[in-house]
């Protein structure tokens, strides 16, 4: 059975250096709270590239084929034939092309955020403490049993001015 700790931090700093620490240990799972999005912890956790620019590449390249395969086969379907042009000519149809793009880009897009943020979220979330939304930063740190004593002594180290057990 694993098991987690919540540390409380009164400064940014002090967090920064307890992830890098925990990082350093090679603790893997664990979960920072924080009031405002502050880009000093995301150079300190360092995480992956977001998938969502492969949605929206996809999305885009997708709406586009659809919007000039829809333009064609109306113009094929339903011919309308002005002054000897051609029926299906991809310059006029450029324009539905990208604002199919546009939008099927963008929709793929959004989905993808929701997908990756796994909203909505069923699941109580552990270790959240209303002081993380008024101004204390925190760290929730799932470990086995025997590395417990480990990350509370590296956390207390670091500043934390609370430190309490989880499960």
């Amino acid at each position: 059975m694993r098991q987690g700790l919540v540390a409380v931090f009164p400064q940014l700093d002090a967090l920064c250096d307890a992830i890098e620490a925990l990082k350093k240990a090679k603790y893997e799972q664990f979960t920072v709270y924080t009031p405002a999005p502050r880009h000093e912890i995301e150079h300190a956790l360092k995480p992956p590239m977001s998938p969502v620019r492969r949605f929206t590449l996809i999305g885009g390249l997708l709406g586009v084929t659809f919007g000039y395969w829809i333009a064609v086969w109306t113009s094929e379907y339903w011919p309308l034939v002005v002054g000897g042009k051609a029926i299906a000519s991809w310059i006029p149809y450029t324009i539905i092309g990208f604002e199919v793009m546009v939008l099927v880009g963008a929709l793929s897009t959004v989905a993808a955020m929701f997908i990756n943020s796994r909203i909505p979220k069923l699941t109580m979330t552990v270790g959240a403490d209303p002081r993380f939304t008024h101004g204390d930063y925190g760290i929730f740190v799932l470990a086995a049993p025997e590395r417990l004593k480990e990350a509370e002594a590296m956390l207390r180290h670091h500043g934390a001015v609370e430190v309490r057990g989880e499960q």
